[in-house]
């Protein structure tokens, strides 16, 4: 069975990104910039890099969310989640205002990740090496 916690977890984590590509959609509209073209002005080039990282960042995050609650905590993991979920919305925030606020959030999030592709890691070695009870 697929624990809730992480199902939420990770829907509310695809749910933001589709509410950043949103806001990208907004912005071509608000800046002029027609499809395909990907440049413009400063202020569309931030939104449009806050949904490109968080595309780039959902790769390593959402395997690492699901390995680490199979193989260490589902409770912790769904906590974790939910820190890289606030990172994530703290980055868009502060991207959107000027580049150089967007630190804390990646941070954030970059560490609620890499903590559970470590754990996840560590934890399948451990099963992997431990005998079946």
């Amino acid at each position: 069975m697929i624990p809730p916690s992480i199902a939420v977890v990770s829907s509310v984590a695809l749910i933001l990104y589709q509410v950043l590509a949103f806001n990208v959609g907004r912005a071509r509209v608000r800046y002029q910039v027609k499809p395909p073209q990907v440049s413009g002005p400063p202020e569309f080039e931030r939104v449009y890099r806050v949904q490109q990282n968080t595309l780039e960042q959902l790769v390593f995050f959402l395997p690492s969310l699901w390995l680490f609650a199979g193989f260490v905590n589902v409770t912790a993991a769904a906590s974790f989640g939910g820190i890289w979920i606030f990172g994530r919305i703290l980055y868009a925030w502060g991207y959107y205002q000027a580049p150089e606020k967007r630190g804390p959030g990646f941070g954030i999030s970059f560490l609620a990740a890499a903590v559970l592709a470590i754990g996840a890691l560590i934890g399948s070695v451990l099963a992997l090496i431990q005998p079946a009870a």
